[in-house]
């Protein structure tokens, strides 16, 4: 699985460039605040495994005007440090790398 490059973000990360996105439209259970932001972050130019981060917060485009805080390029290298750290492979072809980001 691949991220779309539209939408996406370039990030380096320790010496390593990383693509991140943010599903521009919540989906509907992001859209009622039932499921949280995601993001998603591949390395570039590797057809690894991607990481899929459930985050602490609404999606900024959720129907109740529910408290959102977007996503921040300071956010997301510390994630994947962290992801890093609990075994994720960004080189290693496989299925999605599944965490939660902490809260906080």
């Amino acid at each position: 699985m691949a991220l779309v490059k539209k939408g996406s973000r370039l990030i380096t990360v320790d010496g390593i460039t990383y693509r991140w996105r943010v599903r521009a439209r919540p989906t509907y259970a992001q859209a009622l605040c039932e499921k949280p932001l995601a993001v998603a972050v591949e390395q570039v130019d590797c057809k690894g495994r991607v990481l899929l981060v459930s985050m602490p917060q609404n999606h900024p485009s959720n129907w109740f005007g529910g408290p959102a805080v977007p996503a921040l390029p300071s956010t997301v290298a510390a994630i994947v440090r962290a992801a890093l750290a609990e075994g994720w492979q960004p080189t290693q072809p496989g299925m999605a790398f599944h965490m939660t980001a902490p809260s906080g």
